[in-house]
């Protein structure tokens, strides 16, 4: 065997592998901006969560039975220490979820409460002191080209992180219970299935919106993402933390879509009467303000369908669809009150008034929620 000389070990030496402390290779390898967002992503991911979603399905085994199935997947972050904000699209219609943090720790997450107008859903879970909430900045500042970064699961790829810049503002899409979202946070960062419910951040790692659904004729990312502004988030958790639902005015009107009256009212420009110009009263809800105001909806008759009145204004604003009634509703609070003008329209087509309190509205939830999620 060959002794290795003294001045042989030092000629080796150089060829050894350097071992680097993890900080020098930081500050001597990567790039300024590399640094930041390495350490964003350090001190933010531990927050965001890997939400599983469970449905209930009959099984035939020794009998008649029921046996949980995976429904989906999205994410999540953790809001304070044992609750957890998401999409109420990731947790709607499921029979469970279960949350999983950084460390794979994985834990059985209960409902709180949930905004479907919004698109937001209130998850409790075990108590993680030991991880930091992330931090919330402020939607109202926001400026098209700033930086973000959003992090979340997609195609359930834990602790993703992908970047771009805020690419529009005050955007609109509808939510899955079909009311219009508005002031979302349009973003080039890659947000694809899975991402749902995930945070955006901005370059400081604050929570600046809720990732949310992508627009995209074939169902891939196409450069173009939505966030619930950060804003909207804080005062609709809020509340649904505090009261298990979003607490705002409820008039107890069912509105006829605006395709609907549209074609209203041209039956009605054909049969010679004055068209629909304001949103249609199609049913209300008894015992509501509106009902109690003594508004009317359509109703049958043996001749057909005769049309309620026709809301023109609200507070003197003229409104011409649906989604402008509601956004005036949801201007108020609960016990304020709102003045209402309105056509009715019998045999005079008059021209009314009333004033009408708005009493507290409440989500109503699937049964299966209360009892399971």
């Amino acid at each position: 065997m060959r002794r290795l000389r003294l001045a042989d070990m030092v000629l080796a030496a150089p060829l050894l592998p350097k071992v680097v402390a993890a900080d020098d290779y930081l500050s001597h390898e990567l790039t300024k901006e590399e640094q930041q967002t390495v350490a964003l992503f350090q001190r933010c991911s531990n927050a965001v969560v890997h939400i599983n979603t469970f449905i209930s399905r009959e099984k035939v085994l020794h009998g008649f039975g029921r046996e949980l199935e995976e429904q989906g997947e999205g994410s999540g972050f953790l809001w304070d220490d044992n609750h957890i904000v998401t999409n109420y699209h990731v947790i709607m219609d499921a029979d469970k979820a279960t949350v999983t943090f950084a460390d794979h720790s994985s834990h059985e997450a209960f409902l709180v409460g949930v905004e479907p107008d919004c698109d937001l859903a209130v998850l409790r879970c075990k108590s993680h002191p030991d991880i930091v909430p992330l931090q919330r900045g402020s939607s109202n500042m926001l400026m098209v080209g700033q930086k973000v970064f959003a992090i979340g699961n997609p195609f359930g790829l834990d602790q993703t992180l992908t970047n771009g810049i805020v690419s529009g503002l005050g955007r609109e899409m509808r939510s899955v219970s079909g009311r219009m979202m508005r002031n979302l946070v349009q973003t080039d960062a890659a947000i694809n299935p899975g991402n749902s419910g995930g945070p955006l951040l901005d370059a400081r790692g604050r929570l600046i919106g809720v990732n949310t659904m992508i627009a995209s004729p074939s169902g891939a990312w196409a450069g173009v993402g939505f966030a619930i502004p950060v804003d909207t988030v804080a005062r609709v958790v809020q509340q649904i933390i505090k009261y298990g639902h979003a607490k705002r005015g409820f008039l107890g009107l069912f509105l006829a879509p605006d395709q609907l009256s549209q074609q209203l009212s041209r039956h009605a420009r054909r049969q010679e009467m004055e068209e629909i110009q304001g949103v249609l009263i199609l049913r209300m809800e008894p015992g509501s303000p509106a009902d109690k105001a003594g508004l009317r909806p359509c109703r049958q008759s043996h001749g057909g369908i005769v049309l309620g009145d026709e809301i023109l204004e609200l507070d003197g604003h003229k409104v011409h669809s649906v989604d402008e009634v509601m956004d005036l509703v949801d201007e108020k609070q609960v016990g304020d009150t709102l003045q209402v003008t309105f056509r009715r329209r019998d045999r005079h087509s008059e021209i009314l008034k009333t004033t009408i309190q708005l009493a507290e509205w409440r989500q109503r939830v699937p049964v299966r929620y209360k009892s399971r999620l």
